[in-house]
């Protein structure tokens, strides 16, 4: 068996999405709950908009509910509104209605510099970390079980 072996360092689209193409096929093989997460209604999205009375967004919420898990993909507010408790409001009103659509779990990543110690305030326990990624910090997976 002969093969051939080319790098590259520039971005190559045509081979990115024949890799990923692959590994969807191996994935649906060989896991029940690869091959259901395709259909696009199994993946359901949950967006939580915050918005100042002139209609300018200051945060907000951008999640996905699938597997029975909301994962947390991103959680910012402005700098003004930090501290103030709306934060955690908006965590407990997401988790509330990723409940109505299933999930039982929670999960989301952030780094050292971020808010670990605020998600362990509400409930979050990592589960998972990366030191020194990126250099001199840390990189957490937390998740929390929904009651």
């Amino acid at each position: 068996m002969n093969y051939h072996i080319a790098i590259s360092l520039k971005k190559n689209e045509k081979f990115s999405t024949f890799l990923q193409e692959k590994i969807r096929e191996f994935n649906n093989q060989h896991s029940v709950h690869h091959k259901a997460i395709r259909k696009k209604e199994a993946i359901q999205p949950l967006n939580i908009i915050v918005s100042d009375d002139d209609k300018n967004w200051i945060g907000g919420l951008n999640a996905e509910v699938y597997w029975n898990w909301l994962e947390i993909n991103n959680f910012w507010f402005h700098e003004n509104y930090r501290g103030k408790g709306l934060g955690g409001n908006l965590l407990s009103q997401a988790e509330e209605i990723a409940k109505e659509m299933g999930a039982t779990k929670v999960l989301l990543t952030t780094f050292e510099f971020q808010a670990r110690t605020f998600y362990e305030m509400k409930g979050y326990q990592v589960v998972g970390e990366i030191k020194d990624y990126p250099p001199g910090s840390v990189y957490y997976t937390m998740v929390k079980t929904l009651i």
